[in-house]
């Protein structure tokens, strides 16, 4: 009750209640803190259509004007900083400083976004033809839907939602049906931003809530021009597949199988920091999580050790507890998977350290360490666990190959100092993920550089660099300022 008590505190203090027919459980202790109504068909499709008025007239809005709109929102998420990241603990069960550092990321979008209102430029082009130029030009698409997943329930959308919002798109955010009331409170959020902005259309944001179903009718309405989705690669498969049918763009953030290499040559004491927080920060519920660790043969015995001691020593329990670095998993089905991954390796011949379940409210776990035999079983697929698998290596060819065998390809990283091995491994003959990281660990990516990964993690992109122009339509002109018409290739075509 406590609990459920302080979600109404907090929503009631950002102006909005909610309930209906889809609870929400913390996994703190397994309570219902609230309660949201699922969207039926007509909801839908009023959520298209109102997405579809709102990019008309928001399209129309100069690009810096609509900055200003992003600005006001960053500024209302630093007054509400950490009341919402209390709402993210309470709901998605992550360490509270990994909610304040969550919503830190919304903050830190925003303020990328309104410098982009100012730098949404194409190019001048050079024309083969005199009296021509060619340039191009970036439009805003049209309504974007964004599916986002539990354990990053506010960040995820705010990377896609400030780029959307600045380009000149509207925005239907799905949040998962385990985290639904954080979207409710970053909804007031935003809708107090769209009041002091002043004259922003209607439904230029909107939430709807809903499972599987929902999702599924409004990745496949013709009305919704980008789709953005977070969470595993079977739901990826299914959303690019209705997406492609109707040739709708896609940004897919799914799975990872993220790996680390420890050289013998590696600051071990950093290497130690690196992976600890990769692999068990927020429960190894990350898609940047470190599942497999590769540690060269000659530090193998003392680096294992070294990870044994800190794992066993971590302090797991309650995430609004300020000395816990970890906190539960989100559900029983999360600890299922868990049991069933480590019963896996074990029959494998794996020697496990760690991973009991403790004696508490929810499902709490110890940080796992499986020492495998042979690179296979359960360490090929990912399981949102804290649990990392890790294996010997004496060639460092080899152990790119292995990191690269798995499926995904999201987030990798390498503990050297030998300038050589740092440089093979960025090589094109390296790692094949799409975050390649030196001397830090897999996970903790900035704003500033593009997100995402590739093969089965979906090729998509978010957040920094150039991801915005996911989020908008290329259209090249050419301009003929002479009075002949001279063909391109040297083609003629001479009328007499």
């Amino acid at each position: 009750m406590k609990l459920a008590a302080d979600v109404e505190t907090i929503l009631t203090h950002l102006g909005t209640q909610i309930s209906g027919d889809m609870a929400s459980y913390s996994p703190v202790d397994g309570s219902n803190i609230g309660s949201v109504p699922t969207a039926s068909a007509s909801d839908i499709d009023a959520a298209c259509a109102n997405a579809t008025a709102a990019f008309h007239s928001w399209r129309a809005v100069p690009a810096p004007r609509r900055g200003e709109l992003v600005r006001l929102f960053g500024n209302a998420l630093r007054e509400d900083k950490e009341k919402l990241a209390r709402l993210v603990t309470i709901e998605c069960g992550k360490p509270l400083s990994e909610g304040m550092g969550e919503v830190q990321e919304m903050i830190d979008i925003c303020d990328f976004a309104v410098g982009l209102s100012r730098q949404l430029h194409g190019l001048t082009i050079a024309s083969e033809r005199p009296g021509h130029r060619m340039m191009e030009q970036w439009h805003p698409l049209g309504p974007v839907l964004v599916i986002s997943a539990f354990n990053f329930p506010v960040a995820v959308w705010a990377w896609n939602a400030a780029l959307a919002l600045v380009c000149g798109n509207s925005v239907i955010w799905k949040p998962s049906e385990k985290t639904p009331l954080t979207a409710v409170a970053v909804q007031a959020i935003f809708e107090r931003a769209v009041t002091a902005f002043g004259d922003a259309p209607a439904h230029v944001s909107q939430v709807v809530h809903g499972g599987r179903d929902v999702g599924a009718a409004l990745v496949a309405d013709p009305r919704i021009a980008l789709i953005s989705a977070t969470g595993s690669t079977q739901m990826g498969r299914k959303v690019g597949q209705v997406a492609a049918a109707r040739f709708a763009k896609t940004i897919l953030e799914l799975g990872g199988n993220n790996a680390a290499i420890i050289s013998d040559k590696a600051d071990l004491a950093l290497a130690l920091r690196g992976v600890l927080f990769s692999a068990f920060g927020t429960s190894g519920q990350r898609c940047t999580s470190l599942r497999r660790v590769f540690v060269h043969d000659a530090i193998y015995d003392n680096f294992v050790e070294a990870l044994k001691a800190a794992s066993t020593s971590m302090a797991v329990g309650d995430p609004l507890d300020g000395g816990n670095l970890a906190g539960p998993l989100i559900d029983e089905a999360a600890y299922d998977g868990m049991r069933i991954a480590l019963d896996e390796a074990r029959a494998l011949g794996a020697n496990i350290t760690g991973g009991a379940r403790m004696d508490m409210k929810g499902a709490y776990v110890r940080p796992a360490l499986v020492e495998m035999p042979t690179h296979n079983g359960p360490a090929l697929r990912e399981t949102f666990a804290p649990i990392l698998y890790i294996f010997r290596y004496h060639d460092l060819a080899h152990a790119i190959t292995l990191q690269n065998s798995v499926g995904a390809g999201l987030s990798s990283s390498i503990f050297s100092t030998d300038v050589r091995e740092c440089e093979r491994f960025l090589s094109a003959e390296g790692s094949d993920c799409g975050i390649a990281n030196v001397n830090i660990g897999t996970s903790g990516a900035e704003i500033g550089g593009a997100f995402g990964g590739e093969k089965e993690t979906g090729g998509g992109r978010e957040s920094g660099s150039d991801a915005w122009k996911a989020y908008m339509r290329r259209v090249t002109n050419t301009i003929n300022y002479s009075n002949e018409l001279p063909l391109a290739q040297g083609v003629t075509f001479d009328l007499g």
